[in-house]
């Protein structure tokens, strides 16, 4: 456990906006994590856990504890017709991928190069290019700090939706976690059906392959938030009833439209957002990616305030022309935790 003394919060977070917090503390380990809870000092403050900060908006300073995951270590148990890894929930998400293909393990290939820790890829449900984390996870391990219990959520306990998880609901609150389970089958066939993917000849390419091009795709579409401040995407792709998805095709029969569940489609969130001609629209600092539409940068020294009105006028513009109400993927958090665009 390691708590740092400068507390901006400008380095843990990819937007690079300016907040604080009342403490930043690194956590190696559950006991770390028993420990922090229990510091008297911190015993009543509200706690956030982050791992690359990747899918966070910070709106205000957090009069809290941010707690950096740093639970490391990859395990294999080897079966015979699948691997079984254990990951801490504190590694790098791509490092992670990365090595699962270095050591022939695929299976994850498609989801390449997406920002965060592997903790943070069951609360989003991450998904890519046809494969979603769901697939591919065997179980998630959480530890409540403030009582010291541990659980192993199997998927279908983790109520996996499009996007969305168990963990972002009331339920949660007061859990980490800790590792993450995935089976990878060792009868491995590759996923290529989208965008340029597809191109890729099924009977020949390898797991590598695929590998490679999706990191090239999301490079060539995607700002690096290194050198331009952002969170990735920062809406879902809408999913809506199959019946206003058809009066919208009759409208714009140019539309992406893709099946979703029973009766509902999902429309793709950065075409709507092109179609309103917001692509490079500015709100002092912030901008909408002048390339992809569905990712709001820090262009140039934004403030959180910046984000956020652009991120309601892009919504606007959205509902007023289509009737779809888009919602935000990224994270916002306040003083005290998670919030909503609705409520700043």
């Amino acid at each position: 456990m390691k708590w740092l003394s400068d507390v901006s919060l400008t380095p843990h977070h990819t937007f690079g906006l300016p907040a604080r917090a009342q403490a930043i503390v690194e956590a190696h380990c559950v006991q770390d994590l028993q420990a922090i809870w229990q510091a008297p000092d911190y015993h009543a403050s509200p706690k956030l856990v982050v791992g690359e900060g990747s899918n966070l908006l910070f709106c205000q300073d957090f009069e809290g504890v941010v707690v950096l995951n740093r639970l490391m270590g990859i395990t294999v148990d080897n079966h015979a017709d699948h691997y079984l890894l254990h990951v801490g929930a504190g590694e790098s998400w791509h490092a992670f991928v990365a090595w699962s293909i270095d050591h022939g393990m695929p299976g994850l290939e498609n989801l390449a190069l997406i920002p965060g820790c592997v903790g943070a890829a069951p609360i989003q449900n991450i998904g890519a290019y046809g494969v979603e984390f769901y697939e591919r996870c065997a179980y998630v391990d959480i530890y409540h700090p403030g009582t010291g219990n541990q659980r192993r959520l199997s998927s279908d306990e983790c109520q996996f939706g499009y996007r969305d998880s168990i963990f972002k609901t009331p339920v949660m609150q007061g859990w980490v976690i800790t590792q993450v389970g995935f089976r990878l089958n060792k009868a491995w066939k590759p996923v290529l059906k989208y965008g340029a993917l597809a191109e890729l000849d099924s009977q020949q390419v390898t797991p590598r392959a695929i590998f490679d091009a999706v990191c090239a795709i999301r490079r060539a579409k995607l700002p690096d938030p290194s050198v331009c401040g952002n969170a990735g995407s920062f809406f879902k792709n809408p999913v809506i009833e199959s019946e206003q998805a058809a009066t919208l095709k009759a409208t714009y029969p140019e539309i992406p439209l893709y099946p979703a569940s029973l009766g509902k489609n999902k429309i793709a969130a950065g075409w709507l957002i092109e179609q309103c001609g917001l692509k490079g629209k500015r709100q002092g600092g912030a901008r909408v990616h002048p390339q992809q539409a569905l990712v709001i940068t820090n262009a140039e020294n934004a403030t959180s305030d910046d984000v956020l009105r652009l991120a309601k006028q892009v919504v606007s513009h959205v509902y007023t022309r289509f009737g779809v109400a888009l919602e935000h993927e990224v994270r916002l958090i306040d003083q005290q935790g998670e919030t909503t665009l609705e409520a700043q």
